[in-house]
C-alpha cells in the first residue's frame, strides 16, 4: 500500500482534489477501468481494502460493487512519478464492467492477457464431468497421463523447430503451453509461480 511519505507527497491541489485513479488486474495486467478519488475515497479504499472512488454523477463516495457484489480487492497502490495519477492493482470478484465484460475498455486488452483467461478456464474444468470436455478428460485420466501428454508435445514441438516448420512449430508450441498449463493447474500451480520464479533469477 501507500506509504506515509508518497500519502504526504499526493499532489491534490494539481488535480483539484480528484486524484485520476486507474485500476489493472493485479495478475492479468488487464486495464480494468477508471475512476476519480478524493481523500475520502483514498482513505475509505485503504482501510476496507475494496476500490473506492468519488463519484462524479451521484456526488459520493462509491465502492465499486456496493450493488452488484463485483468488489475490486486492493492488492497494491502506487503514484506516478508525478504524484497527480494512481495505479490499483487489485483482484476482481466477478466483471468489472456494468455491461458485464472482465474490463470497461474490453476487448482492448493485450493477447497475453488470453493466458490468464484461459488459466481460469482450466482451473474451472478441474472439477467437471469428464465427458463434457477434452480438458476434464484428461484431469480424470490422471497426472501421469497429462505429463505423458506434456512430453509428448514437447518433443513434437522440438521435431517441428528442428526442420523450420514455422506453421506446425506454431501449432506444436500451442499443444505444448495448453499441455503444460493444464499440468500445472494438476499440481495447483499457476503461471504467476512461474512468473515469480523466473523474475526471481533474472539479473538485469
Amino acid at each position: 500500500m501507500l506509504t506515509e511519505q508518497q500519502l504526504s507527497r499526493l499532489d491534490w491541489e494539481k488535480t483539484g482534489g480528484m486524484m485520476p485513479t486507474i485500476v489493472q488486474h493485479s495478475v492479468s495486467g488487464e486495464v480494468l477501468m477508471h475512476g476519480y478519488m478524493n481523500q475520502q475515497a483514498l482513505a475509505k479504499t485503504l482501510d476496507e481494502g475494496k476500490v473506492t472512488f468519488w463519484s462524479r454523477t451521484k456526488n459520493r463516495l462509491w465502492t465499486k460493487g456496493e450493488t452488484s457484489g463485483h468488489f475490486l480487492n486492493v492488492i497494491s497502490i502506487a503514484p506516478d512519478c508525478d504524484n497527480d495519477t494512481l495505479l490499483v492493482l487489485a483482484q476482481p470478484v466477478g466483471p468489472t464492467c456494468h455491461l458485464g465484460a472482465s474490463s470497461c475498455f474490453s476487448p482492448a486488452a493485450p493477447d497475453w492477457v488470453f493466458l490468464w483467461q484461459l488459466e481460469q478456464l482450466l482451473a474451472a474444468r478441474k472439477q467437471a464431468d469428464p465427458s463434457s470436455s477434452y480438458t476434464a478428460k484428461l484431469y480424470a485420466s490422471g497426472t501421469k497421463r497429462i505429463a505423458q501428454k506434456v512430453g509428448e508435445e514437447g518433443v513434437e514441438t522440438a521435431l517441428a523447430a528442428t526442420v523450420n516448420d514455422r506453421h506446425e512449430l506454431t501449432n506444436e508450441a500451442s499443444d505444448l503451453l495448453y499441455h503444460l498449463m493444464v499440468l500445472l493447474q494438476d499440481q495447483n500451480l499457476d503461471l504467476s509461480a512461474i512468473i515469480s520464479n523466473l523474475r526471481a533469477r533474472h539479473t538485469p
